[in-house]
């Protein structure tokens, strides 16, 4: 299955729908090219909705990482919402799981904004 993105926006945070395997080459340049897009747009309040992301390698961390970073030094943020057993146990593995704001329901991570 192709990696898929989806951005919406709720309210004045940005939801971003993933789907597929997050993993080098075609997962990681989407999701690179989508949150760039929004950040290059003025959005650096983000939700990425893992829900349907059955795989992540190394790469795929390192964009959600990279992710963290370039919203936290504009200001922003980027949680993650319902990120299913395979993709925790890597960010579990990687010691991330405390880093990142994880949320299991989409209107707790969007109030989470305050």
């Amino acid at each position: 299955m192709a990696f898929r993105v989806t951005p919406r926006l709720v309210g004045e945070i940005v939801i971003v729908d993933a789907s597929g395997k997050l993993a080098l080459g075609d997962g990681t340049a989407r999701l690179r090219q989508t949150l760039r897009g929004l950040f290059d747009e003025g959005h650096n309040r983000i939700i990425v909705n893992l829900a349907e992301v059955d795989y992540v390698d190394s790469s795929g961390i390192g964009e959600l990482v990279t992710a963290l970073t370039t919203a936290r030094r504009g200001g922003g943020e980027v949680k993650l919402l319902q990120v299913a057993h395979g993709v925790r146990d890597v960010l579990l593995a990687t010691k991330l799981y405390t880093v990142f704001d994880v949320h299991s329901e989409e209107a707790a991570a969007v109030s989470s904004f305050g």
